[in-house]
């Protein structure tokens, strides 16, 4: 008999499709860049309305915290073209995030437990 490679199927996750993006890469530890090129994020610290992400790459830079912006809407479309190759996302971690849904009207919307939505 042959034995078959059997990849994990991750449960349907749903989002909030208007999540603030600061709440979103903190969920999910990916940033694209304008390249299209998909880093892990190894640290995220937070600086007013700004945050210093550093990407495990040792790419460092600064964010506005948006709704709408380029790298939130590549993240709820997934528009990547490959993965960065030094940041050596797993692909469990692909996996997961490929089977992430995001809906305007149903889903977490990435809240802590004692702030209101």
């Amino acid at each position: 008999m042959k034995k078959e490679e059997t990849t994990p199927k991750y449960d349907v996750r749903y989002y909030r499709k208007r999540v603030e993006l600061f709440r979103l890469i903190d969920k999910i530890k990916l940033w694209p860049s304008r390249r299209g090129i998909l880093h892990g994020i190894k640290s995220i610290e937070m600086i007013g309305d700004q945050a210093r992400i550093t990407t495990h790459c040792n790419k460092t830079f600064l964010i506005n915290n948006s709704k709408n912006s380029r790298a939130a809407r590549c993240l709820r479309n997934k528009w990547f073209k490959g993965v960065c190759p030094s940041c050596g996302i797993p692909e469990w971690k692909l996996a997961k995030y490929s089977s992430t849904l995001f809906r305007r009207k149903y889903g977490s919307s990435l809240t802590d437990r004692g702030e209101p939505p």
